[in-house]
């Protein structure tokens, strides 16, 4: 094979970072496209020329979202596969349909589908690993992406080199070509004669990734720093210099503070935890909710900075509600984490930040709440403000004592932060349809609600006020409007136990 120095110097870089087997089954996700058809032909290479003795194993899914294009693509990683005499498994997933039935986006929805049939594929072939074809243009993009739309330190790592392909999963998830270019790889295929077929939707401006891809780095590089990519993964390099040393630094410092440690309550030392700096604090407190593996990435900013604020508040009794139910109490010298008790599921908790856009957990309700930015044409906006407005209750999906919610507002008529509270004396607000602003406890009893079930009513606010009742009635004021431009689509829905 020819481009040997890329290759040799591409395995040395394997072997050092142990992010291969030298043997076993792996499963190479190709779509057909540049990145993966040369991560295909380097794993092929890595097992003729640097001595790797992989069971490989080919896997395309078919988005059916590119019409005829996307058939061709499919043909062509089989076609690849069969040239290579290696086995390939083609699978069909209508994208679209699946994103319109869960109201996820395209993106998300096909990125998911994607992870679950590679692993998939990789137990059904006995592989422990899954290889993709993430370059170090991707990671630069994804790294600006989350600076944009607001990250801490963790997010400025970027895409991981290796990670399980899901939560608990034993199948791990690499890419070995995430510190080589796109030109690299470019210079690779075309040395060594290999095609690959271009996706003509790479170059339309949408969806948000496109656009930074496309638009936002070839103008900062244009215009303000010819290396902007390389400045954004040297960010991204020193973020995970530092998330590593947090890491180990935290852990030591965490078995120091605490007091005492159950299944229900772990308990620290609140004066000698005020003594440490900032983001240590912030870091022990996320460690210390974690230990009970309950919504920590659903932990924001916001909640660690508040719980980190009781640490310097002489007042005791003082409470903060993380994600997956954990219950923070500042009492004197000591700070507990605790999961609820049943005496404290009778409700949901006080108040809880929610993510705009992105997923929130509420706990003790047992939901999620999800936020989603988007530019819906006018003929959809048309026909869900029809539809709204005839419905007047928020839409239902699904059956059970809790079906999932979806409602569609006026994202210009939302004034964020969007908290999610319990109901609280004198709360009123606009039922969409309605002739004007009545109580909520007013509303609630209009529609026969059970009294302990109003306990439970969780209420997402704007800064002006209410404008969900979720699973009743939105207000007024954020309904879609002929002059809707960007809808913030809200959806909620049961998490398990």
């Amino acid at each position: 094979m020819a481009a040997a120095p890329f290759l040799n110097s591409l395995a040395d870089e394997i072997v050092a970072g142990d992010l291969l087997p030298r043997t076993g089954g792996v499963v190479v996700g190709v779509s057909g496209g540049l990145d993966s058809m040369a991560l295909l032909h380097v794993a092929v290479g890595l097992n003729r020329e640097a001595g790797f003795e992989l069971e490989l194993h080919v896997a395309h899914l078919d988005h059916q979202l590119r019409g005829l294009e996307a058939e061709k693509d499919a043909a062509f990683v089989q076609a690849a596969a069969d040239d290579l005499n290696l086995p390939c498994t083609v699978e069909r997933r209508d994208i679209a349909k699946l994103a319109e039935s869960t109201s996820g986006s395209i993106e998300e929805v096909a990125r998911g589908e994607r992870y679950t049939f590679l692993e998939r594929v990789a137990l059904g072939c006995g592989a422990g690993t899954v290889i993709v074809g993430h370059q170090a243009d991707d990671n630069a993009e994804t790294i600006l992406h989350r600076i944009v739309r607001g990250t801490g330190f963790r997010g400025l790592c970027g895409i991981p080199r290796n990670r399980p392909i899901h939560v608990g999963s034993e199948i791990q998830l690499v890419r070995p070509l995430l510190r080589r270019t796109r030109r690299e790889l470019s210079e690779f295929l075309s040395e060594c004669g290999i095609p690959y077929r271009e996706d003509r939707t790479n170059q339309d401006n949408e969806p948000m990734r496109n656009r930074i891809r496309n638009l936002v780095l070839p103008l900062l590089e244009s215009e303000i720093n010819p290396q902007a990519r390389e400045a954004l993964l040297r960010l991204g390099e020193q973020a995970c210099w530092l998330e590593e040393f947090l890491t180990e630094m935290v852990q030591k410092t965490l078995e120091t503070l605490i007091i005492s440690h159950t299944d229900q309550e772990l308990v620290l030392n609140a004066v000698a935890l005020a003594k440490r700096s900032r983001i240590v604090q912030t870091e022990l407190i996320r460690r210390a909710a974690a230990s009970f593996q309950a919504g920590e990435q659903d932990m924001g900013f916001a909640q660690l900075v508040a719980v980190a604020d009781m640490l310097n508040d002489p007042a005791s009794g003082k409470q903060v509600h993380l994600p997956g139910g954990i219950i923070v109490t500042k009492s004197y010298e000591s700070l507990s984490f605790a999961l609820p008790t049943e005496e404290s599921r009778e409700s949901i908790a006080p108040e809880i930040a929610v993510r705009m856009p992105g997923t929130t957990l509420l706990p003790v309700r047992r939901i999620a709440i999800e936020c989603q930015i988007t530019t819906s044409n006018p003929g959809e906006l048309a026909s869900h403000r029809s539809q709204q407005v005839q419905r007047g209750a928020t839409r239902v999906v699904g059956r059970g004592r809790f079906p999932i919610q979806e409602e569609w507002v006026d994202l210009d008529s939302v004034h964020p932060p969007l908290v999610v509270r319990t109901r609280q004396p004198g709360d009123r607000f606009w039922p969409l349809g309605a002739p004007g602003s009545k109580k909520l406890s007013e509303f609630l009893s209009d529609h026969k609600v059970d009294p302990k079930e109003r306990k439970r009513i969780a209420v997402l606010c704007d800064q002006l006020g209410p404008i969900w009742i979720i699973g009743y009635r939105i207000d007024d004021r954020v309904k879609i409007t002929s002059q809707t431009r960007q809808v913030l689509k809200l959806r909620a829905e049961p998490v398990g136990d």
